[in-house]
């Protein structure tokens, strides 16, 4: 079983990354036919496979096992090689599709490369810029507008994105009249209220940022929307979240980074969608295999 999974992963690696080895050079390592592979082949080819992988070559003996693999993945390529498998209609298929996502990953790969860099002084100004992403006992203060269906909310919605004053559409067109007088202020909330709000719209709300909106979304007697208008707390030292900044940032820039890869992807291939073809479409086990 473990032989198996082990191979399978250098399957799967041998279709993503195609390596045919020889890249360095260097006495071999280890011969297969005519294909050698150098230290340096067998390292670059230990680093493309997943961490958890990679753990199963610690130890003494872990650089022979590994080349053992490599051996068999060599040894099976040639195989089909030799039987002309390659020209095998399918087999042509797969190889294609494997080349797509090589090259799809190794574009993002590019893309994001310098989203990963972050300096010291970049991790200061996303602290002093996000200070309300590291506060303690966190409560916030939320304000709401419920109305009866969602074609009212969506109307809502966007008159508040139009730049309307929250609480006077609040006072205008809220159904919860209790809020409603108030502007649609509910007070400050924390995780453990179990009073005004239900706890998935206390979830929600700690999910929003000051002065952000939510979506609608479904309250007792309505749909409505939710505001945090502020929050308060006690704030966490620059000292004690300065390791995990750098993460949150590399996350956020690649983000951002994909985004806008895919937003010229658009404007340079124009998609379109034959809906009379797609409504045919039935997906069934066997469309999956």
């Amino acid at each position: 079983m473990r032989k198996r999974f082990l191979l399978s992963v250098f399957v799967l690696m041998f279709a993503v990354s195609c390596s045919k080895g020889g890249g360095f050079k260097g006495d071999y390592v280890v011969k297969i036919g005519d294909v050698k592979l150098t230290r340096e082949d067998v390292q670059a080819q230990m680093s493309t496979i997943p961490p958890m992988a990679r753990m199963s070559f610690m130890g003494p003996d872990g650089a022979a096992r590994f080349v053992d693999e490599l051996v068999k993945k060599e040894g099976l390529y040639l195989e089909a090689k030799k039987r002309g498998l390659e020209k095998d209609r399918e087999a042509g298929k797969k190889i294609e599709e494997a080349g797509k996502i090589a090259l799809v990953n190794y574009l993002i790969d590019k893309e994001i490369a310098s989203a990963s860099r972050v300096s010291e002084k970049d991790i200061r100004d996303y602290y002093d810029s996000h200070k309300d992403d590291f506060i303690n006992n966190k409560e916030m203060r939320v304000s709401r507008i419920v109305v009866k269906g969602q074609d009212d909310a969506s109307k809502v919605l966007q008159r508040l994105k139009g730049g309307e004053d929250f609480a006077r559409v609040a006072r205008e067109v809220s159904i919860d009249k209790s809020s409603a007088k108030a502007g649609g202020d509910m007070g400050y909330v924390s995780p453990m209220d179990k009073g005004r709000l239900d706890p998935g719209l206390v979830s929600l709300a700690f999910s929003l940022k000051r002065g952000e909106l939510s979506g609608p979304v479904t309250m007792d007697g309505g749909i409505g929307i939710l505001k945090v208008t502020d929050m308060k707390g006690n704030s966490v030292d620059f000292d004690q979240v300065k390791t995990v900044i750098p993460r949150k940032m590399t996350q956020e820039k690649q983000k951002m980074v994909f985004e806008k890869l895919m937003e010229t992807v658009k404007k340079n291939f124009k998609v379109e969608i034959n809906k009379a073809e797609l409504a045919k479409v039935r997906p069934g086990p066997d469309a999956w295999r």
